[in-house]
């Protein structure tokens, strides 16, 4: 069996071929448009382990190995520190560590998101793009209007927009208002046109992806956007072995410190989606302000150690919530107490 380590980058790849006993046989560069010249090199070293870093294009290269392969490995590039502290670094030894790695059963494996749930997040990731840049569109429309002291509640609906095309600002302001009305109506359109898109992405779901939506949609103020958004960003949740692993892949575990008997308690990682910390925390937010449950919850922890550490302690308690009902399959109960 020969083990096979890659360096994958944009324009090129380092690959590295090593025996069962780390003896390397052979090194090569080749550029990554080159897919006919990778899979001929690929292809005289069967049987073989093919491992590579999961990196923001990975996917291309795993579809193009793993026909041949008897093993594809996705290693964790956090997790494998060693390249990166590393005081000898370069692509040939990053991918000789890969591969000798490899050949030991060592490489700490990442997780890899199954074709349709990566068609889900795409869409999901482009809704909020769109959604953040109507909201930064608006903010620059309200500050214009502020310097003249003519900002208004309703400003976006039919009423403010006919009032926004004749109040009377600078020349240069409304030339720069109708351009930013136009990039919004723009936006506001394309919104539109990503939601009616993964309306018909959820009718073709499978039916365990469809219960998952209907779990999560028990959970009060959990509305669709909340669902597309975790379900996406957490894929399968049978993966996860405990609701403790769910919450340290959401970065919100906090750390802890202990040295000389000392122990400290430190901040939330912050690894893994920043959306799904997001979208968590404000779906938190509604919860505390709208049930009674959750509000007291927030507020014995608030007592205790503020409005922040509570709200993301509120935030990681229902994602444990959130796992645990798609896990079993069963839908929100409203709590007694």
């Amino acid at each position: 069996m020969n083990f096979i380590g890659v360096d994958l980058h944009k324009q090129t790849i380092s690959i590295c071929v090593v025996t069962e006993d780390r003896q390397v046989i052979c090194r090569q560069r080749l550029a990554c448009a080159w897919e006919e010249k990778i899979l001929e090199f690929f292809a005289q070293w069967t049987p073989y382990y093919v491992v590579v870093e999961a990196t923001a294009s990975y996917e291309w290269f795993l579809k193009l190995v793993e026909p041949m392969a008897d093993r594809v490995v996705l290693a964790h590039p956090k997790k494998l520190r060693v390249i990166a502290e590393s005081t000898r670094k370069s692509d040939k030894l990053d991918a000789q560590v890969l591969a000798e790695f490899l050949a030991l059963d060592m490489i700490p494996e990442a997780h890899r998101p199954t074709p349709r749930v990566r068609e889900h997040r795409s869409l999901v990731r482009h809704r909020v793009y769109v959604q953040r840049r109507i909201t930064s569109v608006k903010t620059k429309i309200r500050r214009i209007l502020s310097n003249y002291n003519l900002d208004r509640p309703n400003l976006f609906s039919s009423s403010g927009l006919e009032y926004l095309a004749e109040v009377k600002v600078s020349a240069a302001d409304r030339f720069v208002l109708d351009q930013l009305v136009e990039e919004w109506q723009q936006h506001h359109r394309r919104l539109l046109a990503v939601a009616k898109q993964l309306r018909a992405f959820a009718k073709q779901a499978p039916v365990a992806e469809r219960e998952g939506r209907a779990v999560l949609d028990s959970i009060p103020t959990v509305g669709p956007v909340t669902v597309d958004v975790v379900l996406s960003e957490l894929g399968d949740v049978r993966r996860f072995r405990s609701q403790k692993q769910a919450v340290s892949y959401a970065g919100l575990a906090p750390g802890y410190r202990q040295s000389a008997g000392r122990a400290k308690q430190l901040g939330i990682s912050k690894e893994g989606s920043k959306l799904l910390r997001w979208i968590l925390v404000e779906a938190a937010w509604r919860l505390v302000g709208k049930t009674r449950y959750w509000g007291g919850i927030y507020e014995r922890l608030r007592n205790r150690c503020g409005p922040k550490k509570a709200i993301v302690a509120v935030a990681r308690r229902l994602l444990c919530v959130m796992v645990s009902m798609l896990q079993n399959g069963r839908r929100y109960q409203l709590a007694k107490h």
